[in-house]
């Protein structure tokens, strides 16, 4: 639905850490790298943007990415946490949303808040 987005990180480094392991899962990989961004997404087709921001902290953002199944969430979420997340809902259903709803959050490193999705 989105043709890119991209969040402001405190460190390069420790981001792509996170994201490569909790989006491997999902079958997004690391697509570019730089001193001051990265950016992730299908293979050579980045969506997701991650730019280099020494300033105060941004508020945390909300990004859902769409899971093939629940093995997958189930890996995004404990890949996600060796890592370098932090647990915000581990994987499980969530019927408050729909009844199909199955879902895990994170945090990382610079308080966003992650999910991963299969409906």
């Amino acid at each position: 639905m989105y043709d890119h987005i991209g969040i402001r990180v405190g460190d390069i480094e420790a981001s792509v850490k996170f994201y490569v392991a909790a989006l491997a899962p999902l079958g997004y990989v690391l697509c570019s790298k730089d001193a001051n961004g990265a950016g992730f997404g299908p293979k050579g087709e980045p969506a997701l943007w991650l730019h280099l921001h020494k300033g105060p902290p941004a508020t945390g953002a909300h990004i859902a990415f769409r899971a093939p199944n629940h093995a997958a969430i189930a890996k995004f979420h404990a890949d996600g946490l060796k890592a370098g997340g932090r647990d915000n809902g581990a994987p499980g259903p969530r019927k408050d949303y729909s009844p199909t709803y199955y879902a895990a959050f994170l945090i990382d490193p610079d308080g966003n808040n992650v999910e991963a999705v299969h409906t």
